[in-house]
């Protein structure tokens, strides 16, 4: 008897892997806009997610309308501080973007796994195996090499970031339960581009806005169309690779800041730090096995 027909003919190719690659690659270029956008034009957190987020909510809300797609949902509750959570998160992504070398920065939003593994034992009482429980030991272990106090850089931001990657842990385990309740992808995000956009142009407001120039319009561009790009990329990534091999190229992220930041911002990092940071991207890669 023949094999049967695969559903989707890249399943498993390489075409998951390419653009995974991509998707870093693409996500990089947000990280270097967003530095750039501060060094260059004193542009602070709260406006630069403010145009992030605007961004992903007027093409995400257009093409949804357009499509006909229902936006009401049974579920404002949940949806709330599933978006609420990523709104901080996310803001508080930005900041460690603007005052942390980038391949740091890019670290502390990879340990969003770290935490979504351990609140997953927590609340939702999975029991994890010995490579789940050796992935998140490693983990942290490689944030306390990160993190140490006598490693000269700036200690309230990767305390900021290491907030932001439990915050996003906790924001992913809501889009899982929502996921599960059949709320479809492209309505759980549009709730979230939503409130976050609200949420950070008021603030935005309050401090104040960076008058837009042509000088630092390719930039904010830049940023919602990398981030955009970005998740479409990854999530089509995931579509049609084999998941390990796509979940273990997601952190060459970190290689990309790591070269974007020395390149481009003269970044350098002491080898602590380079091993606290492959620590966490050996924990990361581990903990996608099963």
């Amino acid at each position: 008897m023949s094999n049967p027909t695969p559903t989707n003919p890249n399943q498993g190719s390489f075409f998951g892997s390419f653009y995974m690659v991509l998707a870093c690659l693409s996500f990089a270029i947000m990280l270097t806009c967003i530095k750039f956008a501060g060094q260059k034009f004193a542009m602070h957190t709260y406006e630069l997610t403010f145009w992030r987020v605007l961004f992903s909510l007027i093409v995400l809300g257009g093409f949804s309308w357009v499509k006909g797609r229902d936006f009401r949902t049974a579920y404002p509750k949940e949806h709330f501080w599933r978006s609420l959570a990523g709104s901080v998160a996310l803001l508080m992504n930005f900041y460690i973007i603007l005052h942390l070398p980038l391949a740091t920065a890019s670290s502390l939003q990879n340990t969003s796994a770290l935490f979504l593994g351990l609140l997953s034992i927590i609340i939702l009482k999975q029991k994890p195996t010995l490579i789940n429980w050796l992935s998140l030991t490693l983990g942290f272990v490689g944030v306390l090499i990160l993190l140490r106090p006598s490693g000269g850089g700036d200690t309230f931001a990767m305390l900021v970031g290491l907030g932001s990657g439990a915050i996003s842990g906790y924001a992913y385990l809501q889009v899982r339960e929502l996921s599960l309740l059949g709320e479809p992808a492209w309505r759980i995000v549009f709730y979230f581009s939503l409130l976050s956009t609200l949420t950070s142009g008021v603030l935005a407001w309050y401090f104040g806005f960076t008058p837009v120039s042509l000088a630092s319009l390719p930039y904010i561009v830049g940023i919602g169309v990398t981030a955009l790009l970005g998740q479409l990329l990854m999530t089509y990534a995931y579509q049609v690779g084999q998941k390990f091999v796509v979940a273990t190229l997601s952190y060459l992220g970190v290689v990309f800041a790591i070269v974007f930041g020395a390149v481009l911002f003269g970044e350098r990092l002491d080898v602590l730090s380079l091993i606290g940071i492959g620590v966490i991207v050996a924990s990361g890669i581990l903990g996608t096995k099963k």
